[in-house]
């Protein structure tokens, strides 16, 4: 049975439990009462605003982008805590070994990956494997092991299963102290001064010792990620600003004062020999800045684009071979939103972009389709069919058949002399303002193609997260569906039945009120997907959490009496009789097929529960349309990256949709230079 909706959706906080008497007490429709705010909290949310730097209204002409700032000071990095032996002793060929504590707390990195695919990766083995063996080479004492098949790990992932047990049982109070202790120690390290004024820090924290996972398919999977000391670390402070100290026994790696530089500390780790570094947090002046000039280089693109385009068209057909493969290329890169690509060393990912595509990468369907296949950015597989213009078809194919197998396609054309041509049609143009510019572009136009503005809110979200999907698709914003999703909407459709039982509860009083509401249409029908198996499942349930929010509101009753220094009820005082109670309600109900209304209900409320009931059901299926549409596109990264703020802020505005269901407070945040946009701003 489907009841077409009699009323507009309420929101979320108006929406009420419409059986109330089936659910247990902790879900029943509760009043809210307004709580104002104190004069401490408002004082501190005031302080808050006022530290602010609000760089986005301020007017500021022939400023010296190059310099970044007068005076910076920090407290430098946060280094994880030394290694403590755990002494969990393994086996190796059936027999427990004992291990140097360095070599012990690498086996247990491994360890604790035993069953995970990480684990069971036959690369992640063999890399983790030969960078363990040369740490148990360090200490003649380690027993020698050359067989990663006779080992046995298991030992020590068991006592990290039993820890994880442990912690779970952790009270509140212990879980409290341990994260005010955390908090005490990362304080000082949370803000910097730039310039006087108070700035957040971003991952102030030194990545803790490791294994090397990667993303798709990474050839260092497994490899050991070292502990990196303050000897390698380099920081950038104001030559003014006091050193912070060293942790004991350790100095720094160096000390400079780079006013053009942004970052606050930087250092190489050893897996892929890369630069790493600490800068302020996304909701940073920097960052912020960084990120509007990035959108506005992407939207001034819009006044040279159809000539660019009109230009690499022309092109295509060029009689020189060089002008043609750049000319394709930019075809790809602006059509496609492919990243431009750079070389790679030979022990580095095979991961390539457009100007480093290789014969094998791409396969010709005659007339005019092409297929990829290739590792792109963090070895994200890129499968993709497209029907291209006839002409870049038939350059793919010759430039194919000039170079042969394992050679590039583009074998005149390098990223730096593409952003070099594009330099000529706007300063500051590169390949990657065309993703942006695409990204930002489909994402408005989708808008302003799915948004209707008599839609619900749900409808609305799920028209925003489709145009958020096209442009994730676009720049391949891939991952695999969670091994949870399944379970995951196997609850929602649960969620959907439940509220379907609901609903055919406050039918049946209201065919107690009036039976002559039972001949009406809408009304006389039973639920489609009730089955008798499900509800008594259901109901049982129901009961249960009952008797679970009983016992723990006696739980919580007998700490506050002993937090007061009084003695705690007995066990016998704990009164289960409710839960009892509606379990033989519920039983009878089911038996007899009748519900007895409540005191005072009529039939014009149940309806009007039955209509909120209709409207709870309807946003729950498009949830599950959602999540299911959803399972392998990642949304974040072109939300955070790709598409411009000002497109989502301009739309909530003119759609009446809660901020706070586009955006994460962190993303708030850091886009708080977009949010004064009118709701008529276009990209």
């Amino acid at each position: 049975m489907e009841i077409d909706s009699m009323t507009t959706l309420k929101r979320g906080r108006e929406e009420s439990s419409s059986d109330e008497d089936d659910l247990p007490l902790s879900k029943r429709n509760k009043k809210a009462t307004p709580v104002a705010p104190t004069k401490k909290s408002k004082a501190k949310k005031e302080e808050e605003q006022a530290e602010i730097y609000r760089w986005w209204e301020e007017q500021k002409e022939n400023e010296d982008d190059s310099i970044k700032w007068t005076t910076l000071e920090h407290q430098g990095v946060l280094f994880p805590p030394e290694y403590v032996p755990h002494g969990v002793k393994m086996k190796y060929d059936g027999k427990p070994i004992s291990l140097s504590p360095e070599a012990e707390e690498v086996a247990s990195f491994f360890a604790a990956l035993l069953e995970t695919d990480h684990g069971k990766n036959p690369v992640f083995q063999k890399n983790f494997f030969r960078d363990w063996q040369e740490v148990l080479k360090k200490d003649p004492k380690n027993p020698k092991i050359t067989s990663f098949e006779k080992c046995d790990f298991r030992p020590i992932f068991e006592k990290f299963e039993a820890d994880k047990e442990k912690k779970k049982l952790l009270t509140k109070e212990e879980k409290l102290k341990i994260k005010e202790e955390k908090q005490k120690m990362e304080e000082r390290f949370i803000h910097a001064f730039v310039d006087g004024r108070k700035e957040k820090v971003g991952n102030f924290r030194i990545e803790p010792p490791g294994l090397f996972r990667g993303r798709g398919d990474h050839p260092k999977t497994g490899t050991l990620k070292k502990r990196v000391y303050p000897e390698q670390v380099t920081l950038n402070l104001a030559k003014s600003a006091p050193i912070p100290p060293a942790p004991e026994g350790h100095s720094w790696g160096g000390i400079v004062h780079d006013q053009k530089a942004t970052w606050l500390a930087t250092w190489k780790e050893n897996v892929n020999g890369t630069i790493k570094y600490v800068f302020l947090a996304q909701s940073s002046a920097w960052k912020g800045q960084s990120d509007m000039q990035k959108f506005e280089k992407a939207r001034e693109l819009k006044k040279y684009v159809d000539d660019i385009r009109k230009d690499y068209s022309k092109e295509l057909k060029d009689k020189s071979s060089e002008v043609r493969q750049r000319a394709t290329a930019m075809y790809l890169i602006d059509r496609l939103a492919l990243r431009a690509g750079n070389e790679k060393g030979d022990d580095e990912a095979d991961t390539v972009g457009c100007c480093s595509l290789r014969y094998e990468h791409i396969e010709l369907e005659p007339p005019n389709t092409l297929h990829f296949d290739f590792l792109g950015k963090d070895s994200i597989r890129y499968q993709n069919s497209v029907k291209v213009d006839p002409q870049v078809f038939k350059n793919i194919k010759i430039f194919r058949d000039q170079v042969g197998h394992g050679n590039p396609i583009f074998d005149r054309l390098t990223t730096s002399g593409l952003n070099r041509h594009l330099n000529n049609y706007m300063p500051g143009l590169s390949a990657k303002v065309f993703r942006t510019y695409n990204a930002s572009h489909t994402f408005q136009q989708q808008l302003n193609k799915l948004t209707r503005k008599d839609d619900s809110i749900p409808d609305k979200m799920l028209s925003f997260n489709r145009a958020n999907r096209d442009v994730a698709v676009l720049c391949n914003h891939q991952r695999s569906a969670s091994k949870s999703h399944a379970q995951q909407m196997e609850k929602i459709g649960d969620k959907v039945r439940a509220l379907k039982y609901q609903r055919m509860k406050l039918r049946k009083q209201i065919f107690e009120l009036d039976s002559k509401m039972k001949k009406d249409k809408m009304l006389g029908q039973d639920e489609s997907d009730l089955e008798e198996e499900w509800q008594i499942k259901h109901e049982g349930d129901l009961v249960v959490k009952e008797r679970e929010r009983l016992t723990n509101k006696f739980k919580k009753a007998n700490e506050k009496l002993k937090a007061e220094g009084q003695k705690p009820l007995p066990d016998k005082e704990l009164d289960l009789s409710p839960a009892d109670e509606l379990e033989k309600r519920l039983k009878k109900e089911r038996k007899t097929g009748r519900v007895e209304p409540k005191n005072n209900t009529t039939v014009e409320k149940l309806m009007t529960n039955i209509e909120k009931i209709d409207e709870r059901i309807k946003a729950t299926k498009i949830q599950a349309t959602d999540k299911e549409e959803n399972k392998e596109i990642a949304l974040s990264t072109s939300k955070m990256n790709y598409i411009d703020p000002r497109i989502t802020f301009a739309w909530a505005k003119k759609y009446d949709v809660p901020t706070e269901k586009v955006f994460s407070k962190t993303l708030v945040e850091k886009f708080r230079w977009a949010q004064q946009v009118p709701k008529n701003w276009k990209f």
